[in-house]
């Protein structure tokens, strides 16, 4: 078979890949969905059947493996390996996640904290393809609309409202991810080790990553595409070789392509980790370079030899990255455009804090390596088998390199903290923990063959305890997201529904709400601009919002501090025409609805102020609207519940 037709086969084989993991992950929540289950926080039931799922798909894992012992390394890759590694991947995504899920139409930690922004983003881009902030009226998107972009158009065939389909977006596109990164694994270092490494990567994510659901995507296929990106930038040799020369000749092309086709894919996901990604391409080339300058020294030739083949390879490696760099960049700007576009015609910006804050985990270094865990004990031992192997292997250079840039990604975010902002470094746990645990895989993989050659054939001792471990890892999962999975059942959903059967919040008059917005208006949502604080109405509906939910969250084309003064100002208006002519003055579309909480001095919201550097970062306060400055027959005031809903005619 020639190389051209071997790799249209490869990529087809993580096409097909994609879809059966997703296939898989949609078959099993839908078969989910048939039994009325009990809630995850009053009862075992699921769990128990959680647990179930998981053995049934790490068993599948192991058998493959077992199936494929006798065969040679990376020929180990058939069609039938294939297809059960994807199929058992995404079944342990799936149970995992949707089995405690089971009774909820919402995901992890509901509609509450990040979650509710996240929410207000697929329910923006449900209601329609084109790219738009997720609350501002006319604003490109500034967080990268992806992730939101694909799930509304699953939104749209499968005809759910964004919210109710965030769930099962989010677990679909994570079982196809975990199903591609198994493909990878397999690809690269045979089913033997690929299968373990994976199911490492697999549960990590799900444990340390699953409530941000594009980042898991990210990590699923990001660690082992490290290798890929040291192996496009190195050129066609083997570690202990060194890079080569020859931008034409001694380049793998495909590598490249499929590096910057990565890093643009994390660009249209999320700009922290494609910040970090980039990074480690950086470093990985600066690494390339000075081995280069020195295996150049070592060499026994003359001079301008030396200097030649320095000059070769040196350009070879910057001529690599360039490639990544161009290719992920025009990918980017399928989503990032229209926003830099506005920015580069100087349109007005402020009061954007997305890099304020710093919790305790953002001023420490991570060091999993030290938790009395299994997951501690496996990060330890890959840390290790990094510092050993780094030399003469590749996959352990890449993740070595991977390694070090998230911590010197953390420094420098400590770093800046002087100057007033942050990287967010918190948020790489999820990659380190995961490059950590694939390592130690490998590590493990390593001391076996010693114990084997040591003891004499102990490798189903080494396999069983292995499995027992992945398993009690697996299962402690929904343990570890006790929090998340018990939050979307307290919280109430946009049918105005409690899945723990208990009474609702006050968020079960937003259906009411939203009928008297539309007869009142007689506009669609998308046609008026609410102002609210109960921004959860925003996540439910696609109405477009005066005001975002926090600074940290706003676009900055959008003047989040300058809107905040601006409603402050409408609040100290005392009649309907001074409020109309505010109103009307507004550099903004004013909102020609009002969503109040009522009380007794007035109509309130409860707005956010950021106050970084302290942790917590925001501040609310409350504004009063007096009741007289909507008195007027160019308002309608109607009395929902706790809620007060206003409408301009």
């Amino acid at each position: 078979m020639n190389t051209t037709v071997r790799r249209a086969r490869d990529v087809g084989e993580l096409f097909i890949g994609a879809i059966v993991g997703a296939l898989v992950a949609f078959v099993g929540l839908k078969v989910i969905a048939t039994v009325d289950w009990p809630s995850f926080n009053s009862s075992n039931v699921t769990r128990a059947l959680t647990t179930v799922g998981q053995v049934v798909a790490v068993a599948a894992l192991v058998l493959v493996v077992l199936l494929n012992r006798h065969r040679s390394g990376r020929s180990s890759t058939g069609w039938l390996t294939s297809l059960v590694s994807t199929i058992a991947t995404a079944g342990l995504v799936t149970v995992t996640l949707g089995m405690p899920l089971g009774a909820t139409k919402l995901y992890l930690f509901g509609l509450s904290v990040d979650q509710e922004f996240r929410t207000e983003y697929l329910t923006r881009m449900t209601s329609s393809p084109r790219l738009a902030d997720m609350t501002y009226l006319d604003l490109p998107p500034y967080y990268p609309a992806g992730w939101f972009w694909w799930g509304g158009r699953y939104a749209g065939l499968e005809g759910l409202p964004g919210w109710e389909a965030y769930k099962p977006w989010a677990i679909l596109s994570m079982a196809a991810a975990a199903a591609v990164g198994i493909l990878l694994w397999n690809r690269m270092l045979g089913a033997t080790r690929g299968i373990p490494i994976a199911l490492a990567v697999t549960v990590i994510t799900l444990m340390f990553a699953s409530p941000e659901p594009y980042a898991a995507v990210l990590v699923l296929l990001g660690v082992p595409m490290l290798i890929t990106m040291l192996y496009a930038l190195r050129g066609q040799s083997r570690s202990a070789g060194g890079p080569v020369g020859g931008l034409r000749s001694g380049t793998s092309w495909p590598a490249v392509v499929a590096s910057g086709a990565f890093l643009g894919l994390s660009a249209t996901f999320y700009t922290l980790y494609t910040g970090l990604f980039a990074l480690t391409a950086v470093l990985m080339a600066c690494y390339l370079v000075v081995q280069a300058w020195i295996g150049a020294a070592n060499k026994a030739v003359p001079d301008a030899t030396v200097s030649g083949r320095r000059r070769s390879v040196i350009g070879a490696i910057i001529g690599r990255l360039a490639s990544i760099a161009a290719i992920s960049g025009l990918i980017a700007l399928l989503v990032w455009a229209p926003y830099l576009w506005s920015r580069l015609r100087s349109e007005p910006a402020s009061g954007g804090t997305a890099e304020h804050y710093l919790p305790e985990r953002g001023a420490i270094l991570p060091l999993p390596f030290f938790h009395l865990t299994l997951v501690g004990l496996l990060s330890l031992v890959g840390l290790i088998w990094i510092l050993l192997r780094f030399r003469n292997r590749t996959v352990a250079l890449a993740l070595g390199i991977a390694v070090a840039t998230i911590y010197l990604f953390c420094l420098l975010s400590m770093l800046l903290t002087a100057g007033g902002t942050t990287l967010l470094s918190f948020r790489l746990d999820p990659i380190l923990n995961a490059t950590l645990a694939a390592a130690g895989v490998l590590a493990l993989a390593d001391l076996s063959r010693w114990a084997v050659g040591r003891f004499g054939d102990v490798r189903f001792a080494i396999g069983a305890v292995a499995t027992v471990a992945a398993m009690a890892v697996a299962q402690d999962v929904p343990g570890f997201l006790s929090t998340e999975i018990t939050t979307a059942y307290t919280d109430t959903d946009g049918y105005g529904v409690r899945a723990d059967q208990r009474p609702p919040g006050a968020e079960s008059y937003y259906p009411e709400i939203h009928r008297l917005i539309r007869e009142q208006t007689t506009k669609p949502a998308t046609d008026n601009v609410v102002l609210t604080a109960d921004y959860g109405f925003l996540s439910i509906y696609p109405y477009w919002g005066f005001q975002g939910l926090t600074s940290h969250y706003a676009n900055p084309l959008a003047e989040f501090d300058k809107r905040a003064k601006a409603i402050e100002r409408w609040a100290d208006s005392t009649t309907p025409d001074e409020l109309v002519e505010k109103l009307d003055r507004s550099p903004w579309t004013p909102p020609n609805v009002f969503l109040f909480r009522y009380a007794a001095d007035g109509y309130t919201l409860r707005l956010a102020e950021d106050v970084y550097p302290n942790d917590p970062n925001v501040k609310r306060y409350t504004v009063t609207f007096d009741p007289a400055a909507f008195a007027d027959p160019r308002f309608v005031v109607t009395e929902v519940g706790p809620f007060v809903v206003v409408v301009r005619r």
